[in-house]
C-alpha cells in the first residue's frame, strides 16, 4: 500500500504549475477571437446606426425645407452630421433621394420623399486583401421615407 500512495503523490507533484498554463492557453485560444469579435460588431453596430440616423434625419429635414435647393442642401448637411456623430467618414457614403408621385417635383403637398444612405463599414484590424489597397468592410444601407405635409406652403 505504501507504495501505491507513493506513485500517486508523484502524479500528483509532476502536474503542479501546469493549471496556470493551460489557463493561459485557453485562455488566449478563446479570449482573443471574442474580443475581436466584440470589437467587430461594435464597428458595424456604430455605422448601422450612423446610417439608419442619416437617412431618418436627412428625409425630415428635406419634407420641411422651403424650396427644392434649399432642401437637398439641409439634407446633404443632416447626413453629414449624422455621419460625424459617430466618427464615419462622409466621402465613402452615397445619397440617394427619390420623390412620388411625381419624381419631378418633390415637394409637393401629400407626396413621399425616400432617401436611401448607403456606406461600407470597415472591419478593425484586417489589412488590406489581394493588394487591393481596400479594406475589408461590411455593406450597410438604410431607407427613409416622410410624407410631405398637406398644409406645406408652395402650391401643388
Amino acid at each position: 500500500m505504501r507504495r501505491r500512495s507513493r506513485w500517486i503523490s508523484q502524479t500528483v507533484h509532476d502536474e503542479r504549475g501546469s493549471a496556470s498554463l493551460e489557463f493561459v492557453t485557453a485562455g488566449l485560444v478563446l479570449l482573443v477571437p471574442i474580443v475581436y469579435l466584440v470589437i467587430a460588431m461594435s464597428a458595424i453596430q456604430g455605422a448601422a446606426l450612423a446610417v439608419e440616423g442619416a437617412s431618418r434625419q436627412a428625409a425630415r429635414v428635406f419634407v420641411e425645407s422651403a424650396t427644392p435647393a434649399d432642401a437637398e442642401a439641409s439634407a446633404e448637411r443632416a447626413v453629414q452630421f449624422a455621419l460625424a456623430d459617430y466618427g464615419l467618414d462622409p466621402n465613402g457614403v452615397t445619397v440617394e433621394i427619390s420623390c412620388s408621385p411625381r419624381p419631378s417635383e418633390c415637394l409637393t403637398r401629400r407626396g413621399f420623399v425616400t432617401v436611401v444612405v448607403t456606406s461600407r463599414a470597415v472591419l478593425p484590424l484586417v489589412p488590406p486583401v489581394l493588394d487591393l489597397d481596400v479594406p475589408l468592410s461590411v455593406p450597410l444601407s438604410s431607407t427613409a421615407t416622410q410624407q410631405v405635409s398637406r398644409f406645406w406652403g408652395a402650391a401643388p
